[in-house]
């Protein structure tokens, strides 16, 4: 009987063990986790998902410019020009809007020539007759103002520049988009920050903001550098001691045509007063004769002439133990001049001010008499808070205040002594 026995075959691989140990040594090196990747570059102009539009916020700092429904259409029609989208239904309804367009053009004209037909009567009008004569001068100009913005409204092109934040404040129509994207949300917030703060009435008996303010600080440590960085603060929001031992810039955007003169006051109405065991007033600031418009909307309080400042910047500061205290800001514009076609303000006198012991004194300082002595009226307001915090004594020293080492405790009330009745109290 033949013995068979179990040989290998020939074969050029190496065995299996050989063969993995080759394979590990010529992989190259794993790929990076996922969290590692570096995403790919997302374009502003053409994110459409939620993902896309956290991860353009998140890695290059950018956010995405107009609405998700545009954004989809420019990324459908390889960046095919906004006025040339390829949509039937989209050209002829711009072809509708352009007929009404002129429609209300012609009506501008015509409005506009007895306007001016109006004005040229004005020399020939009884005494007693001008005032109704310059009701009807107001009332046909604001119809101006109104069909100009009928003229626009309904402009897809509009629309996109505004949602692009590249309007044009100087034009009517981009003041009353903005103004209305204001009044939807952020002007409710400010008005309820305000109120449940009870800025009013404890400052001012009442106040109808017809202009948005924005509050931005200059961070600490960049004061001499060429850019400047700004920290915004948010309506009601607490500011570091170290961050507001500065003058901040103001942002103040008018939804009105023309130049005006505004009067700025920084009131602190939360300061302890330990003889009455009440609160008493404090200026922080006061400026009178500022312009704004709604091109130049930003004021830096510690850049204003000696002519406009009748009290300068003071830090806002608390005591340890005292409650936080409201820093209001408001803005006053003062009278208008007779015929004003441009929203122009009588300048207010400085020197009489300055010499004024109601308006050159911090403390005891009282805004409503301020208001009803110059017949300001008020157009906005803004507010953060102030507390002690670790900060607080050293900005208190730079700055010449007193008071860095006072601490306000609250008084103990001792229980009334206790007196046993009479024994028959308890048979």
């Amino acid at each position: 009987m033949t013995k068979i026995t179990r040989t290998r075959t020939f074969t050029t691989t190496p065995r299996t063990h050989l063969e993995v140990e080759q394979q590990s040594t010529t992989e190259s090196a794993p790929p990076p986790l996922i969290g590692d990747a570096i995403p790919a570059k997302r374009d502003p102009y053409t994110v459409t998902t939620r993902n896309a539009e956290n991860q353009l916020l998140r890695h290059q700092r950018q956010v995405p410019i107009g609405s998700r429904r545009r954004r989809a259409a420019i990324a459908s029609t390889s960046q095919v020009p906004f006025s040339q989208l390829p949509y039937q239904c989209f050209q002829e309804a711009r072809s509708f809007l352009k007929e009404d367009r002129d429609d209300k053009l012609e009506a501008l004209r015509v409005q506009r020539e007895r306007l001016e037909k109006l004005r040229q009567k004005s020399g020939s009008v009884q005494p007693k007759d001008e005032w109704r004569h310059g009701n009807r001068v107001r009332s046909m100009r604001k119809q101006v103002e109104e069909l100009k913005i009928q003229a626009d409204i309904n402009d897809p092109l509009v629309k996109k520049r505004f949602e692009d934040g590249a309007g044009d404040m100087s034009r009517p129509i981009y003041r009353h988009l903005a103004d209305k994207q204001w009044r939807s949300y952020k002007r409710l917030i400010l008005m309820q920050r305000i109120t449940q703060m009870n800025v009013v009435p404890d400052v001012l008996p009442a106040i109808d903001p017809i202009v948005s303010t924005e509050l931005a600080f200059p961070i600490p440590g960049h004061e001499n550098k060429r850019i400047q960085r700004l920290r915004r603060v948010q309506h009601g929001d607490f500011v570091d001691s170290a961050l507001s031992e500065k003058a901040p810039t103001l942002y103040v955007q008018p939804y009105d045509k023309g130049t005006r003169l505004v009067t700025i006051a920084v009131v602190n109405a939360d300061v302890p007063n330990v003889e009455k065991d009440a609160f008493d007033y404090r200026c922080h600031f006061l400026a009178v004769n500022v312009p704004i418009n709604p091109t130049d909307t930003r004021v830096r309080l510690g850049q204003l002439g000696k002519d406009q400042v009748i009290l300068p910047w003071l830090p806002a500061y608390a005591q340890k133990g005292a409650p936080y205290q409201r820093m209001s800001i408001f803005i006053l514009q003062q009278p208008s001049t007779e015929d004003a076609t441009e929203n122009a303000s009588l300048s207010l006198d400085t020197v009489a001010l300055k010499a004024d012991s109601k308006y050159n004194t911090r403390l005891g300082f009282k805004l409503r008499s301020l208001v009803d002595r110059f017949a300001l009226q008020p157009v906005g307001v803004d507010l953060f808070r102030t507390q002690w915090d670790a900060s607080m004594a050293g900005v208190m020293q730079r700055a010449g205040i007193v008071g860095s080492d006072v601490e306000f405790k609250r008084k103990r009330i001792e229980p009334l002594p206790y007196q046993r009745m009479g024994g028959e109290r308890y048979r």
